[in-house]
């Protein structure tokens, strides 16, 4: 039995709208676009909402629109995807590592205002694996020191927090809809915000700088080809269709291993703070310190079933060790945590003999 890491949850319905678009007129720049967007900023609580072709687009477009540039720093977690600092870079800004908290692996808001100066110009959270960060805490202190916030709930679709929707409360919040996403457009992303300027911005400079409405071919600003396809936003209308469903699903699976691998030896399950709604991403478990996560993690793939480390410290990636120079002991929570993680099989119709399969040959590796 091979069991994948993740693997995407399609119906009947999205091969439908996928069609309906190829029998159509409008591969690009057409009305689909338009509906996806909509249904995304109604279910997260935005006023205007902005498609694009990849969360790493979303999240870039969001740096641009608070001009955010040559060494301008933000405040941001080294525990997380590689692009949410690589956005960073693509405008010569300074992503400032803050370190982690250790129960919800986000970035500790307790630690935030040792790291402002007076070349801070926002402040970047990511909720890891669903799970959201402090936002009540990080916005209390963006309120301070008037600073603006761009909320990275890419992993996060459909979680809540304080009773508010990840990605409804910042100045720009983006997401992503990767295959192993809550939902999934194939490639896509999402920039998400209340401020009709920041949508504008948003809108032309995924389109190669034109203005929404404006003269064929005329470009007011520089600008990128970061547009969604029809296609893409056809997989995401029936995907939305079907968000309560997709959502139920993959908190039934996280119930079924939480169920299973509490009673494990060695085997930390992921927390899911007592305020918090979760949204499942990823099943991320933790190894006891003196289990060696990298030999387990080989004997499970040589059994069939992949799993992997989430994640490696974005200081420690090679490239950012060599650009500024950083060590391993910078930021020692995160480096502790992110030795431990790993994630398991997770998707939505995994199944509950797949999942007992999973647990038994993990219980087998650790003894």
């Amino acid at each position: 039995m091979i069991i994948p890491l993740s693997s995407p949850d399609l119906s009947n319905r999205e091969t439908e709208l996928v069609l309906n678009v190829l029998r159509g007129p409008a591969l690009s720049m057409g009305p689909m676009v338009q509906q996806f967007e909509r249904m995304v900023a109604e279910f997260v609580g935005a006023r205007y909402a902005v498609a694009v072709n990849s969360g790493t687009s979303a999240l870039h477009l969001a740096v641009r629109a608070l001009n955010i540039g040559k060494g301008d720093e933000v405040i941001t977690t080294p525990f997380s995807f590689v692009a949410s600092s690589n956005c960073l870079l693509f405008e010569q800004a300074v992503p400032v590592f803050v370190d982690i908290d250790p129960m919800t692996l986000n970035i500790n808001p307790g630690l935030i205002e040792n790291y402002i100066t007076k070349r801070t110009k926002a402040i970047l959270p990511v909720h890891v694996f669903g799970h959201p960060a402090d936002m009540k805490k990080i916005l209390k202190i963006s309120q301070i020191y008037n600073l603006p916030v761009i909320e990275d709930a890419c992993e996060a679709l459909g979680a809540c927090c304080h009773g508010r929707m990840a990605g409804s409360e910042s100045d720009i919040s983006v997401f992503a809809f990767y295959p192993n996403k809550q939902i999934t457009t194939g490639e896509g992303g999402m920039v998400l915000t209340g401020s009709e300027n920041i949508a504008g911005l948003c809108r032309s400079m995924r389109n190669q700088g034109r203005d929404p409405g404006g003269v064929w071919l005329e470009h007011q600003r520089l600008g990128y080809n970061y547009r969604m396809s029809e296609l893409n936003a056809a997989l995401g209308v029936a995907q939305m269709e079907r968000i309560s469903e997709l959502l139920d699903k993959r908190r039934a699976v996280a119930s079924a291993y939480g169920a299973r691998l509490s009673r494990l030896p060695g085997v930390k399950i992921p927390y899911v703070a007592p305020d918090v709604k979760m949204s499942w991403f990823v099943y991320v478990i933790r190894l006891s310190p003196e289990i060696n996560r990298n030999r387990v993690m080989y004997s499970l793939q040589e059994r069939g079933i992949d799993c992997r480390p989430y994640f490696t410290p974005i200081h420690l990636q090679p490239f950012y060790r060599k650009k500024f120079g950083y060590h391993e002991g910078d930021y020692p929570v995160c480096e502790r945590e992110a030795a431990s993680t790993l994630a398991l099989p997770f998707f939505s119709n995994l199944t509950l003999s797949q999942i007992d399969h999973i647990v038994e040959e993990l219980a087998y590796v650790l003894k």
